[in-house]
C-alpha cells in the first residue's frame, strides 16, 4: 500500500475518479472531511459505492476512516460500510487498548450478522501523545489490528509543534514505526497537507520510506505518484536482495558476505521482504 488516497465520503463525484486513479488504496473519509450535517448522507453513500459492481471489480485496497467511538455515528457508520469489499476500518484517535476491542467487537457482531467469513481489519490512527505512549499496546490489542497510521494535525497543533520540523516529524515516525515493529505490523505515514510543495511531500516520504514505512497518505491525486514511486523498491534494491537470497542458498551457515557487506538473519529476512514487494508489483 504504497499511497493511501483519502476521498471524502460527501463527495460521491469523485469516488469513480478515485477509483479510476493509480493510488493502491482508497480511504473514503467520514470523518474530519465531513460537516455533521452530512454524516448521514455520506455514509450510505460510501455504503452504496462498496457495494456497487465497479468496486466489487476494483483490486484496490478498501479503507474508511469512520467517526471516533466516543461519537454518536460510530456504530451508524460500520453498519453502513460494512460488507465483502471493505478490507479496513479506519479507527481515529485511538488511545487505549479498550478503544481496539470495543471497535473490533462491534465489527465482529456485525460481521456474523452479515454472514461474512473474511474479518475486517483496523489501522489504527495514533494521533494524541496518550495514542503514542500506549501505540505498542494498540499495536498489540487485537488481531484485527492490521496496521498503524500517524495523525499529525490532532497531535501536534493543539502542542504548538511545528509541523515543519523534520526533526520532531521523524522522531514520531521513528517511534510509532518500532511500536508497530514490536507487534509485526506495517506502518502508513500521514498525510501533508501543503498539496503545492512536491518536494516537501517527496522528503518526508522518503524519510518514511527509509523508517521502513509502507506507504503515505495523499490528499490530493498529486500525490499519488509520488508516493508510488518512492515507496517502491528501487532496481537496485532488487537486484541486491536477489543477490543476498542466492547466497543465502548457497551459504552453509552463519554469517556470509554480498558485496562486502555482512549479511546474517535479519538482512535475508529483509532481503525476501523486498522481493515479494517486488513481485507484487510486477
Amino acid at each position: 500500500m504504497r499511497s493511501k488516497l483519502f476521498v471524502p465520503g460527501s463527495r460521491p463525484e469523485l469516488f469513480a475518479k478515485a477509483l479510476a486513479s493509480a493510488a493502491d488504496a482508497l480511504s473514503f473519509d467520514l470523518e474530519d472531511a465531513v460537516s455533521e450535517d452530512q454524516k448521514a448522507d455520506a455514509r450510505k453513500l460510501v455504503g452504496e459505492a462498496l457495494g456497487s459492481p465497479e468496486f466489487a471489480a476494483s483490486r484496490k485496497i478498501m479503507i474508511v476512516r469512520v467517526n471516533g467511538l466516543t461519537t454518536p455515528h460510530f456504530e451508524a457508520d460500520l453498519a453502513a460500510v460494512i460488507g465483502p469489499r471493505l478490507d479496513l476500518v479506519n479507527l481515529p484517535k485511538v488511545e487505549s487498548v479498550g478503544d481496539v476491542r470495543a471497535a473490533a467487537q462491534t465489527l465482529a457482531r456485525l460481521e456474523a450478522a452479515r454472514g461474512l467469513v473474511r474479518p475486517i481489519g483496523i489501522l489504527a490512527n495514533i494521533e494524541s501523545p496518550r495514542g503514542l505512549r500506549l501505540a505498542a499496546e494498540i499495536a498489540r490489542a487485537d488481531p484485527r489490528v492490521a496496521g498503524l497510521q500517524l495523525g499529525f494535525a490532532d497531535l501536534l497543533e493543539p502542542l504548538g509543534i511545528d509541523r515543519t520540523n523534520p526533526a520532531a516529524i521523524q522522531q514520531l515516525q521513528l517511534m510509532v514505526r518500532l511500536a508497530a515493529g514490536e507487534a509485526g505490523l506495517w506502518t502508513c505515514d500521514a498525510a501533508y497537507g501543503n498539496i503545492k510543495d512536491v518536494e516537501g511531500y517527496r522528503t518526508e516520504a522518503l524519510a518514511a520510506k527509509r523508517l521502513g514505512y509502507l506507504g503515505k497518505s495523499c490528499i490530493h491525486p498529486s500525490q499519488i505518484a509520488p508516493a508510488n514511486d518512492i515507496f517502491r523498491p528501487t532496481e537496485e534494491e532488487i537486484a541486491f536482495a536477489q543477490r543476498v537470497v542466492e547466497a543465502a542458498g548457497k551459504a552453509t551457515g552463519g554469517a556470509f558476505t554480498v558485496d562486502g557487506r555482512m549479511i546474517d538473519a535479519p538482512f535475508i529476512k529483509r532481503a525476501h521482504a523486498v522481493l515479494a514487494i517486488a513481485r507484487q508489483l510486477a
